[in-house]
């Protein structure tokens, strides 16, 4: 078949004739109609989780995925040929940049009724990201002050849904000619990060979503309440999450070093700090669909491209300036 890889971390993607996929007892085979791509992918390229995810090259890269159910392992009970579906296939199974891609029946939900599946592929990996933020680690409540940053963004535009869902009260970092935009899908109040600081504008929230790191996080801790959290999903990656993976004592302690700096800054401002790394959900999804299904979230697609043009898609999203996903239309 037909799919998108590198050879070695670092090099371009390109079009190959690969393997089929194996199905396992509890594998769904699905034949791609659409793929969402996402910052994940181009990190994973460029070896920036080689030492948390070591794949062997050549890889064929792609995390979200919407299509229809070929066929089923011996052991599958919730999906049959013909099914629509969508997933983010787990950690160590991903390649959805391919013609089929056989998927854990459990990282697979059912697409919701009301949407197309290019809109659909746009949704889990962000949607599962909003979703581990705010639910599990966050425990959003009515009333919370929530800072998402880059609104506008793919992890953005959907975050910033589910929070005001929650009944948080949202502010959001944006490029100020996308200001009514996210004002539409739910942020109460929203900086123009080049005309403003959002450190001298906010104060007193009780989560913060970071997607870029850096200064920008360590400012994040600055306009929290005492005992508010920042949760980063760029990193730096934190011990918590060193032991939750299983990784070795080495990467334990390097990780440690890594997020020192931010977890020692945390503490000293009475906060916490937690990374994020998304993890796969069909039972996730499921709900996600449900409120998808019930016009509470809406997906974001802000360009689609067929699929021989995938790596041009990556570069567009490389370069920024998109509102909400881009999408990678059926082989």
């Amino acid at each position: 078949m037909q799919a998108f890889v590198f050879d070695k971390y670092k090099q371009p993607l390109h079009e190959a004739d690969v393997p089929e996929p194996t199905v396992g007892d509890r594998d769904v085979l699905v034949r791609v109609v659409a793929a969402g791509v996402n910052q994940l992918d181009e990190k994973v390229r460029d070896g920036e989780f080689k030492a948390i995810l070591p794949y062997k090259t050549p890889l064929i890269l792609g995390h979200d995925v919407a299509g229809t159910v070929i066929r089923t392992g011996s052991r599958v009970q919730g999906f049959k040929p013909g099914d629509q579906v969508f997933a983010r296939p787990r950690d160590g199974r991903i390649g959805t940049f391919a013609e089929r891609i056989a998927v854990d029946e459990a990282d697979l939900a059912l697409i919701p009724a009301t949407i197309s599946p290019v809109e659909a592929a746009s949704l889990p990996l962000v949607a599962l990201t909003a979703w581990q933020a705010l639910v599990i680690k966050g425990n959003v409540k009515p009333g919370q002050k929530v800072l998402i940053h880059a609104g506008a963004g793919g992890v953005g535009a959907i975050t910033i849904q589910l929070a005001k869902h929650l009944g948080a009260q949202v502010a959001t970092t944006a490029n100020g000619k996308n200001a009514d935009f996210v004002r539409d899908l739910g942020a109460a109040v929203v900086i123009d990060y080049r005309t403003q600081d959002f450190e001298t504008e906010l104060s007193g929230y009780d989560l913060v979503l970071d997607s870029l790191g850096g200064e920008n996080l360590e400012k994040s801790l600055r306009i929290l309440r005492p005992g508010g959290k920042a949760i980063g999903i760029s990193g730096p990656p934190d011990p918590a999450f060193a032991k939750e993976t299983g990784l070795s004592p080495v990467l334990r302690l390097a990780i440690a070093a890594l997020s020192g700096k931010i977890s020692r800054q945390a503490k000293k401002l009475g906060v916490t700090y937690e990374f994020l790394f998304m993890s796969a959900s069909g039972d996730q999804l499921r709900q996600i669909a449900a409120l998808v299904d019930d016009r509470t979230l809406r997906p974001v697609v802000g360009k689609t491209f067929p699929f021989e043009e995938t790596p041009q898609a990556l570069e567009a999203l490389a370069k920024g300036g998109l509102r909400g996903k881009v999408v990678i239309t059926g082989p």
